[in-house]
């Protein structure tokens, strides 16, 4: 009887040690994970270069769509054209306003590249909200960037009449497009607000009785923070992106209110 346990102890012993070969097998190991993680991150550097290649193609149209905030008073050589100080900037900055397009571009193709890395290691109702995030995520980008497009001639203005009495403003080609490019990336990553707060509350971090009870320290720290994000001083620009940011928070109560439900 003691032999027949103990054969039936080594059979399952045995069993229980092939299964786990065999759920060992089926994983990744850590350099097939790295090559995994290469090959995604290449594909996304192929997705910025072909929208980069296409915003250079179309450069001349998106530069006077970007062009289109800067005031009359800015030209100051009465020109028509922003200021390019050395014999190369002029491409420089053509190439770097192409890549940042090219990157807004692949946005979808970033997005879903990175989910793709990190599902496997999901539950399967984690999973199913993938396209929803990556979908809302892009909308939301692109509506900020578009909020932030139309308050950009805002600060532009208050910035370059500020001392008119006293200088001659010169706009440099680089100094207007890195100050547009932190502008736009400053509303763009706000925006994404509600989307981080939900996957918060997704993983158990907080919860909408929280975010409502920490509400007004949150809409103070908000306001406080938009006055620091928009790098122009006039009065525009913070309240407009304040605003936004109050509404978005609002709404992201009432969005995990009604995911938990």
């Amino acid at each position: 009887m003691t032999t027949r346990n103990m054969d039936q102890q080594d059979a399952m012993a045995a069993l229980d040690y092939d299964l786990e070969e065999e759920e060992e097998g089926e994983g990744m190991t850590l350099i097939e994970h790295l090559e995994e993680l290469r090959q995604r991150i290449f594909k996304c550097l192929i997705a910025i270069v072909i929208g980069a290649v296409i915003a250079f193609i179309f450069r001349v149209p998106i530069f006077k769509v970007l062009l289109y905030p800067l005031p009359k008073a800015a030209d100051a050589l009465g020109g028509g054209k922003l200021v390019a100080i050395g014999i190369a900037e002029g491409f420089t900055v053509y190439l770097l306003v192409s890549l940042a397009v090219g990157f807004v571009a692949a946005l979808p193709v970033i997005l879903y590249q990175t989910w793709a890395f990190i599902s496997p290691g999901l539950y399967e109702h984690e999973k199913k909200y993938a396209g929803p995030f990556i979908f809302i995520g892009v909308i939301l980008f692109a509506l900020g960037i578009t909020i932030g497009y139309v308050v950009l001639r805002f600060p532009i203005q208050w910035l370059i009449s500020f001392a008119s009495d006293s200088f001659t403003e010169l706009v440099t080609a680089s100094s207007y497009f890195t100050f547009v490019a932190f502008f736009e990336l400053a509303f763009g990553v706000v925006f994404e607000l509600p989307l981080v707060l939900t996957f918060l509350a997704q993983i158990g971090l907080v919860t909408s009785k929280t975010l409502t009870k920490k509400r007004p320290v949150a809409h103070v720290g908000m306001w406080i923070a938009a006055t620091f994000l928009t790098p122009g001083a006039d009065i525009y620009s913070p309240i407009i992106l304040g605003v936004s940011m109050s509404c978005l928070y609002e709404l992201t109560i009432l969005f995990i209110k009604a995911i938990k439900k």
